[in-house]
């Protein structure tokens, strides 16, 4: 093939994919395309001269010499050997291959290293959008030509089905990435090649995956994977943002992006295309919304070239891969781009009778238009089919209208003695941010219709399908969370604040039966207080408990981002790739009571959570206050130590905290993990009088108050410590973002202290057990549950001892220690010496003489003069305990997966 000669485009013209099937005589044929069939991939490939070192997209392997094939449209680069083999197909015709069209859930832009973009095929050099859901990755003026092939986490009422096909994702993968099929290496570091299902995991080579079984089992962690096949959600006025209950602050830099894409991408490449001179560089507009945003792309022609070229070059720009004989350009002054009523004047723009070639005198800017038809070629996609892609292809002509196309198309598909008023035309606009649908009314002439879409824009007729759908009456559901009200009131109290502040004439209840109401609601939660406490909303999905299978325990993941230098925010984005978003839960948007609510239902279920030991009790504790309203009442709890001390953590072989470790082995470490019992207590805080009233020698008594505790209660200098790590960190919260420095000011706080003296004995009496206990000289007094304290410390000691049993974490019984100082308190943390030991028991009471520091799992405050009672809280709880013996096990089965997700990648 001679360099530079015109595009070979494969497929045009034969393939389902990429062209209409006729039947005869003008007839409908109704066309079937399985997953992983052989269709052609629509490239438009030419030879061209490599300048740099070139790895073929296909085999990954360097292209040697000069010469290369190129596809014009999405620079897929091949060897020529390798062209007859090419399965990917080119971004043009991608929008025709989606089963069922989901949008995406992008994030504000980012800066992603070694990844590339699914569109383009080009590395992310400058910051990209990256899909919070899925593994796509795409540049800012990209991101409109991405297909809308997120994965279908849960049914909404459009094409929902039970069997799951494998969820195919190009690129991105590890260079160490193995095939399933050939066990070769498949993955690459160098270009977009690979491909993985983003619901198992399987990875296997273009020419492979089209060989592996369509259905997808869900791989390893199946059993922990909530199906999507039981999860209802009906979202279609809110954003993908809203439904997965991502933080509206992640998206504070993208939500221009619709208007600022095009015209910022484009200037930057208008100074890399002027380079050449032989080139002249001319903005491109493909319709009315184009020219109202100011959305334009760039091309570079010759500046003698022919209108068919530029024709051409316009709609490889815009990933169109249709004949550029059925296309034109049209012209018109830059005034009229800054014009407030441009569209309105596209009549006053120039009809182009260009001539044979483009000089360098011409505009600038031009619309590329199609040219009017007098009948045309439209598929209509049967809503009803569950699995596979089946459309049938219909000759419609200025005559026809939604109701004829009806009246021809049921025939066609078996179901030609229904009534024709029980079925409608519906059309859908594929975006890859939201997924829109249209009833069209029954009169409406379709080639009007198809002409007014291309007139807004071309690339939204290649992203626009129509489809036949059954009326039915549907029930909408739509679950709102609303926190941040005030507690313990009565159902009457809470249905009349909501009444009050929200407008709300109905009654007051979490489904709401309408989309318009549940937005407007939702809208007014926002931007609500009371008390002066804002309240917040948080859309829910339903879980069908039914559809469950028996042998599915799924999990229930919360995250703190907050915690652990901020590794919460990357271990988000890993387990939403895992499993399904719906089972992952950000406590900052609302705390666990949504996700609690959201897995009410469900038989049976475990609890991850990720975050510190004041995060695992915030859990614990909304655990126990909803437990009488699950069916599961009793999960168990898994732990993923992010703060700074993690004794539960530790105790519990889940480590002294996250340090990177693959999120995939962290999951099935829990699957395999061990239940445990662990005891929690209840403390009675009755203060005689306040700390304030005192000072001022009034006595004002406090209502008694309950907190609960799982590890450890603490009184005098071991809380005067807490209290001070807890101020500065109130003062500078930002500086407080890793366990080092954490640590670092605890160090500081505690040097501070070291000459200070008291006698707590003095100032407090203890009783165990109804047993009054003479207390030692000592400056703290300290209640352990578990036997670690203060970042691991073991405060009780090893040494046998008649007087007491052996500790548990499940024995009933709480140890009671003693402290002489900040010195002996390093002593501990060091291994040198132990605590005092001064008593062990089931129920407790401490009198104090006069206001003392308290704190309880890391919580401290200053404690009134009064009683406080401790005693065992109800049942004990389950916790999921790492297995030693598993610890290698789970090791090896990192070769199973290739998933890497370190911090740099997730960066922002």
């Amino acid at each position: 093939m001679a360099e530079g000669t015109r595009s070979l485009r494969g497929g045009s013209g034969s393939s389902p994919a990429s062209s209409p099937v006729l039947g005869g005589r003008g007839r409908a044929a109704v066309v079937a395309a399985a997953a992983g069939g052989s269709s052609p991939p629509g490239h438009g490939f030419r030879r061209v001269t490599l300048t740099k070192p070139t790895f073929c997209h296909y085999c990954t392997d360097f292209i040697w010499g000069l010469a290369g094939y190129q596809c014009e449209v999405c620079n897929f680069m091949s060897h020529e050997k390798c062209l007859k083999n090419v399965k990917i197909p080119c971004s043009c015709i991608a929008p025709s291959l989606v089963r069922v069209p989901v949008a995406h859930c992008f994030g504000p832009p980012g800066h992603y290293k070694r990844k590339f973009c699914t569109v383009c095929r080009k590395s992310l050099e400058s910051p990209a959008f990256r899909c919070e859901v899925c593994e796509l990755h795409v540049h800012t003026d990209c991101v409109l030509f991405a297909c809308s092939d997120c994965r279908q986490c849960h049914q909404d009422g459009h094409q929902d089905h039970d069997t799951y096909h494998h969820h195919w994702r190009e690129g991105n993968l590890s260079s160490s990435a193995r095939c399933e099929v050939c066990k070769k290496t498949c993955g690459s570091s160098e270009v977009l090649s690979g491909m993985r299902c983003e619901w198992c995991g399987i990875l296997a080579h273009a020419a492979c995956y089209v060989i592996v079984t369509p259905e997808c089992t869900f791989g390893r962690l199946r059993n922990m994977i909530l199906p999507p096949s039981c999860v209802q959600l009906f979202s279609r006025n809110f954003s993908k943002l809203h439904c997965f209950r991502i933080s509206e602050n992640l998206q504070t830099e993208s939500d221009e992006d619709d208007d600022v894409d095009g015209s910022t991408q484009g200037s930057a490449k208008d100074v890399q295309i002027s380079t050449d001179s032989s080139k002249q560089t001319l903005k491109i507009f493909d319709g009315n919304d184009a020219v109202k945003r100011n959305q334009f792309r760039l091309i570079s022609v010759p500046r003698i070239a022919k209108n068919e070229e530029v024709v051409e070059a316009a709609l490889r720009a815009y990933y169109i891969n249709d004949d550029q004989q059925e296309y034109e350009l049209q012209t018109f002054t830059q005034q009229a781009l800054l014009s407030d009523d441009v569209i309105n004047r596209n009549d006053a723009a120039q009809d182009t009778n260009l001539g044979s070639v483009f000089r360098e005198s011409v505009p600038e800017a031009w619309i590329i238009r199609a040219k009017p038809k007098e009948e045309e070629v439209i598929r209509i996609y049967p809503a009803w089919l569950k699995v596979g892609m089946a459309y049938v292809s219909l000759r419609v002509n200025k005559d026809s209208t939604t109701q004829t196309v009806i009246k021809e198309v049921l025939p066609l598909l078996g179901r030609q003695m229904e009534c024709l008023q029980n079925f409608k035309l519906v059309e859908v606009l594929m975006g890859s941010k939201q997924v829109q649908r249209m009833v069209l009314d029954n009169q409406e002439l379709i080639l009007n219709r198809l002409k007014d879409i291309r007139k807004t824009s071309i690339r939204q007729m290649n992203q626009t399908r129509f489809y036949i759908v059954e009326n039915s009456k549907s029930v909408v559901r739509v679950n709102l969370f609303v926190g941040g009200l005030p507690p313990q009131l009565s159902s009457e109290e809470y249905t009349n604040i909501l009444k009050d502040e929200l407008a709300i004439k109905s009654a007051v209840v979490l489904e709401i039966s309408c989309f318009s109401e549940a937005e407007r609601i939702y809208m007014l939660v926002k931007d609500t207080t009371v008390n002066d406490k804002p309240l917040n909303a948080v859309v829910i999905p339903e879980v069908m408990a039914s559809k469950i299978p028996r042998n599915c325990c799924p999990l229930l993941v919360f995250v703190n981002p907050k915690s652990g230098g901020l590794k919460g925010r990357d271990l988000l984005y890993s387990f939403r790739k895992l499993l399904n978003p719906h089972q992952v839960f950000e406590l900052t948007n609302g705390g666990p009571l949504p996700g609690f609510h959201t897995f009410s239902k469900v038989p049976s279920f475990r609890v991850l959570v990720c975050g510190g030991d004041g995060t695992v009790g915030w859990v614990l504790g909304a655990l126990e206050e909803i437990r009488h309203k699950l069916v599961c009442s009793e999960p168990s709890v898994a732990i993923l130590p992010l703060g700074t001390g993690n004794d539960l953590g530790r105790v519990l072989h889940w480590g002294a905290g996250y340090s990177g470790e693959d999120p995939y082995s962290i999951l099935v470490s829990v699957d395999e993990a061990d239940d445990v019992l662990m005891d929690r207590w209840t403390i009675l805080l009755d203060a005689e009088e306040s700390a304030e009233g005192a000072e001022n020698g009034v006595a004002e008594p406090e209502p008694p108050k309950i907190v609960q505790m799982n590890n450890y209660c603490g009184l005098g200098i071991d809380a005067e410590l807490s209290l001070d790590f807890h101020h500065a960190r109130e003062e500078e919260p930002g500086k407080f973002n890793s366990r080092f420095h954490n640590k670092g000011v605890y160090m500081k706080v505690g040097l501070q202290k070291i000459s200070h003296t008291r006698n707590l004995h003095k100032d407090i009496k203890l009783q165990v057990d109804q047993h009054e206990v003479e207390l030692p000289s000592i400056e703290g007094l300290i209640f352990i549950n578990i036997p670690s304290w203060g970042s691991g410390a073991d405060l009780w000691g090893s040494e046998s001892d008649n007087r007491f049993e052996k500790p548990r974490i499940d024995d009933g019984l709480l140890e009671v220690v003693g402290v002489t100082g900040v010195v002996h308190m390093g002593q501990v943390q060091g291994g040198f010496r132990s605590g005092i030991r001064i008593a062990q028991g089931s129920y407790f009471r401490v009198t104090l003489l006069k206001p003392i520091p308290v704190q309880v799992d890391g919580e401290p405050w200053i404690q009134a003069p009064g009683q406080i009672i401790i005693s065992a809280a109800g049942p004990k709880v389950h916790m999921l305990k790492k297995s030693k013996q598993k610890q290698k096990k789970t090791a090896s089965l990192k070769e199973m997966r290739v998933y890497s997700m370190s911090a740099s990648e997730g960066g922002r």
